[in-house]
């Protein structure tokens, strides 16, 4: 615990000062955590960060992480996704050159991981753009979820789940979770106005905690399958950057169809 504490204020030194600042070094700091999050999804398949699928998977989701105005020199906005496609291509031509050594399910899972990370990287940055309140109600609902889910599971759990998932998880610390998410969402959004209608805003604060925890299962089917109790271990007591931002990943797209950024 004493671990989780240091890792979680020392982690929090670093993030907030910078989500403050915003611009280009919120910016770098989001490219390099997308980065980071997919080599744990290589290593967790048994990749080598140093070889050329993982150059190309690296192209890839850089192409699609990084801000729209980094890529000026390009015709168009979806000229980034074209270059995707390419480099999707090479891969899939690679599977040929190691004679599939490297295979097509190979490919696939750094393709999608790729895109899975990039795009979720991508809205962090679209959401501290669309304000740093806008950012940290976000936040405010996926951390206030987690908080809730542990302590009202540790209390009152007795239902499990995802027990060939999650053995670990129960529907009352998943309602539970949801339920403070609220309180704090509608508290933050009385002080720092994100949604003006209350009903709408209780709905999408509801809505978007149990996405949330959705994103959360999706990460421990993923290390579920690959064996692994945590993504990577960049962050002491807390595993790896997927660990950390496995619900806001699903949390950050759904808001931005929602309007929130």
């Amino acid at each position: 615990m004493k671990q989780r504490v240091i890792t979680a204020v020392i982690a929090l030194l670093i993030f907030i000062p910078l989500a403050i600042i915003g611009k280009t070094p919120f910016d770098i700091l989001a490219i390099i955590l997308g980065l980071i999050a997919l080599s744990e999804i290589l290593i967790m398949r048994k990749k080598l960060l140093v070889s050329p699928e993982a150059l190309f998977s690296g192209l890839a989701a850089f192409m699609l992480l990084v801000p729209t105005t980094w890529l000026g020199f390009l015709p168009s906005n979806s000229s980034r996704f074209t270059i995707f496609y390419f480099l999707m291509l090479v891969l899939l031509l690679y599977t040929v050159i190691t004679r599939n050594r490297f295979s097509f399910d190979d490919a696939a899972v750094l393709l999608m991981g790729g895109l899975f990370i990039s795009m979720g990287f991508h809205y962090l940055m679209a959401a501290r753009q669309a304000g740093l309140s806008t950012l940290f109600f976000l936040l405010l609902i996926v951390w206030s979820t987690d908080t809730g889910a542990y302590l009202f599971g540790r209390k009152f759990g007795k239902h499990k789940l995802a027990p060939h998932i999650s053995p670990n998880k129960t529907w009352e610390g998943s309602i539970g979770g949801t339920l403070l998410a609220l309180v704090v969402g509608i508290i933050f959004n009385f002080i720092w106005p994100q949604i003006t209608n209350w009903a709408l805003a209780a709905g999408m604060i509801l809505l978007l905690s149990i996405v949330g925890q959705l994103g959360d299962l999706v990460e421990s089917a993923l290390k579920r399958f690959y064996g692994v109790k945590d993504s990577g271990r960049i962050l002491p007591g807390h595993g790896g950057i997927l660990d950390r931002f496995d619900s806001l990943l699903f949390v950050l797209p759904v808001a931005h169809f929602m309007f929130l950024i």
